[in-house]
């Protein structure tokens, strides 16, 4: 392990974020093979956004371990490139509640919203896509981690490749959802601007304040 990570809760966290993702292979193996070629092919979304569910056990043990994952990564993130941080178990827990609950929250929030307008079903097919391509995401941000914590390459090199291809994955899965749906979004260019800016764009910052005042 890296000289300047004294203990071993990343360690155990890291093991988890494994283990929860054998576990989705485990629940569906052939699902969990159909979503590693969810970039290059888009056999998973059209087979598998028929049959989502509100809770979806797949998709939640993708999700634990995206906010493990992620919560890791910021901590990585902040202490490199920010200050550096001595771990505390309570208050990387703090960080993995507030990533979690961001992200609930605002899944919460799109499908009311979809509700309040009568667009259930264009949301639940968006939430399904977005939802996949951020869970992809959490699989690089584990690999990431496993490199930032037993690598000697230089931190802040993985970090940024690693930042530049999360972001790249997300970039590809919004452009598949616009693509989909753009005869109904372009004529409503505006309000989906809108929703950009207050439910895409504005959590992360509102993330990214509560993490840095925390730590002034």
């Amino acid at each position: 392990m890296r000289n300047f990570i004294t203990h071993n809760w990343f360690t155990i966290f890291t093991v988890l974020s494994l283990t929860l993702v054998v576990a989705a292979k485990y629940v569906n193996a052939l699902r969990f093979n159909d979503f590693l070629l969810v970039i290059s092919n888009p056999k998973y979304l059209k087979i598998y956004s028929r049959d989502q569910k509100f809770i979806d056990i797949f998709d939640g043990l993708l999700f634990i371990n995206l906010s493990i994952s992620l919560s890791i990564f910021i901590y990585f993130g902040y202490s490199t490139f920010v200050t550096p941080l001595t771990f505390e178990l309570v208050e990387f827990l703090k960080l993995l509640f507030a990533v979690s609950t961001i992200v609930i929250i605002k899944t919460l929030l799109e499908r009311l919203i979809g509700s309040l307008f009568e667009v259930d079903n264009l949301i639940d097919d968006y939430l399904f896509q977005k939802t996949a391509f951020k869970n992809y995401s959490g699989m690089l941000l584990l690999i990431t981690n496993l490199f930032l914590l037993y690598s000697n390459t230089h931190t802040n090199i993985i970090i940024i490749i690693a930042f530049t291809l999360v972001f790249l994955v997300n970039l590809i899965g919004f452009f598949t959802s616009f693509k989909k749906h753009q005869k109904l979004l372009i004529p409503n260019f505006f309000y989906f601007l809108l929703y950009l800016c207050a439910l895409e764009i504005g959590p992360y910052i509102l993330l990214y304040k509560v993490i840095t005042e925390y730590n002034t």
